[in-house]
């Protein structure tokens, strides 16, 4: 018999683009995953595809992103209910569905998180971009974040320009009265720690928002930061 699940959700967002949100949920899912409890993983549109070679020897679409969050779910769940959107070029999503002849669906953006209620106990979802990025003719990430209604993990650069990134990033998500459940700070590339330490001090004390851990390039998801509370519907 099928199990089911009241499922709370968290909705993580960055300051830009390729700020580390996929690094970010993929670390905190492998944490969860790890103490045994039921977790989900949800991209709600994707674009920018990494093209690889199938057995056949053509160019088979692969989205980085994706490939990332389904192993990370330990590839329970269909590809296509992780991401059902995913478009080939390296655009805002609208821009990249249009070079296809295609719309992203607004509708198709809410129900695919709709899916994952009573599948799994706790759902991540990734947006795309900042939250002021485009995700359809209709909505940006803000307006997906809004309906959803989930508190918000916000995945920031811990170098120079994160102080303002940040703070009018917590501004805006808090004028839709979403709550910020805490900032991530993470790299690709090695960084100064008292910097990232000092950026991190100011940005607690002028938004309020904890800087609840930084991460190194490779570092997994602190063990003194359990996931689960991030989850819960905190003040804004």
């Amino acid at each position: 018999m099928a199990q089911h699940f009241q499922t709370r959700g968290l909705f993580i967002t960055g300051t830009d683009t390729d700020v580390g949100k996929t690094y970010v949920s993929c670390q905190m899912i492998d944490s969860m995953r790890a103490q045994g409890l039921s977790v989900g993983a949800y991209k709600p549109v994707c674009s920018g595809v990494l093209p690889t070679l199938g057995e056949s020897g053509t160019s088979q679409p692969r989205w980085h992103d994706v490939d990332e969050l389904w192993q990370a779910t330990e590839r329970l769940f269909p590809r296509d209910r992780l991401a059902p959107q995913c478009f080939r070029a390296p655009l805002a999503p609208p821009l990249a569905a249009a070079l296809e002849g295609k719309e992203v669906s607004p509708l198709m953006l809410r129900e695919g998180a709709a899916w994952w209620h009573g599948r799994v106990e706790w759902l991540v979802v990734e947006g795309a971009g900042g939250i002021f990025a485009p995700i359809s003719r209709e909505d940006v990430v803000l307006d997906l974040a809004a309906d959803l209604g989930y508190p918000v993990l916000i995945v920031a650069r811990p170098t120079l320009g994160t102080i303002n990134h940040t703070l009018l990033t917590i501004a805006a998500i808090r004028h839709r009265c979403l709550a910020v459940s805490g900032v991530v700070f993470t790299a690709a590339q090695p960084f100064d720690s008292v910097a990232a330490a000092d950026n991190a001090r100011l940005i607690t004390e002028l938004s309020g928002v904890p800087v609840i851990a930084t991460l190194h390039p490779g570092q997994p998801w602190p063990v003194n930061v359990a996931s689960t509370t991030l989850f819960a519907n905190r003040s804004t």
